[in-house]
């Protein structure tokens, strides 16, 4: 599913190139679950970025589910993102003005989307169904706990059938019972539709229950 191969990643800054990631190596298969730990600054969300087509490699190659991302210009990265990739951030960036079911719904507005309106509707109030928020389809954000607006962005991250989930701290606003809580229902909502999955995460206890966990140190993965 992923594979990036001795991959870097440099900044020109006024006082000259800063280097953020060197010569990386990472593999991450259908269906399994990788956890990106590390100090605040050290790449971890640079490499994220990577691997969803937000932003290209200085060198090396990353290939999501065989396709060569530095091939692909801005138009082809955005399709294939929305094709492809399920993102959940620690802001969740929902919408204030669209109901939980709208906000779900969104990924469908980029374009490419093949299916009946219908058939996506349907999967986004079953998916909003899975996560427990069958009774808040047309509530707003704000109406929402935080826990709860973290279950709309995993809903929202699953509507386009991803092969790949990258989340960036998706427990990191919550207190550790509920964070707990929605770890339990993100693995099992991962699981069941056979996604890979990189996570990172300053949560040890999030980390030990993905399949394996790397350390970003110096620009490098160690496992």
């Amino acid at each position: 599913m992923i594979e990036a191969s001795r991959v870097s990643k440099s900044y020109e800054t006024p006082a000259g190139p800063v280097s953020v990631l060197r010569d990386l190596d990472l593999r991450v298969g259908a269906g399994e679950s990788a956890a990106i730990i590390g100090p605040s600054g050290s790449g971890k969300t640079t490499l994220l970025n990577l691997l969803g087509a937000l932003d290209q490699p200085s060198a090396g190659s990353i290939r999501v589910g065989g396709e060569e991302l530095g091939k692909l210009d801005a138009a082809a990265a955005a399709r294939f993102r929305n094709r492809t990739i399920g993102f959940v951030f620690q802001l969740h960036y929902l919408l204030p003005q669209c109901s939980v079911l709208e906000n779900v719904l969104v990924p469908r507005l980029a374009g490419g989307w093949e299916e009946p309106e219908a058939e996506t509707r349907a999967r986004a109030e079953a998916l909003l169904g899975q996560v427990g928020l069958q009774d808040r389809l047309g509530h707003r954000p704000f109406q929402l706990s935080g826990g709860e607006q973290l279950r709309v962005a995993i809903a929202r991250a699953l509507i386009n059938r991803p092969k790949l989930i990258l989340a960036d701290e998706p427990t990191g606003s919550l207190d550790p019972a509920t964070g707990e809580r929605i770890a339990d229902l993100f693995l099992r909502t991962q699981e069941s539709a056979h996604v890979a999955l990189v996570v990172v995460t300053h949560n040890p206890g999030l980390a030990r229950r993905l399949n394996r966990t790397y350390r970003l140190a110096d620009g490098r993965l160690v496992d």
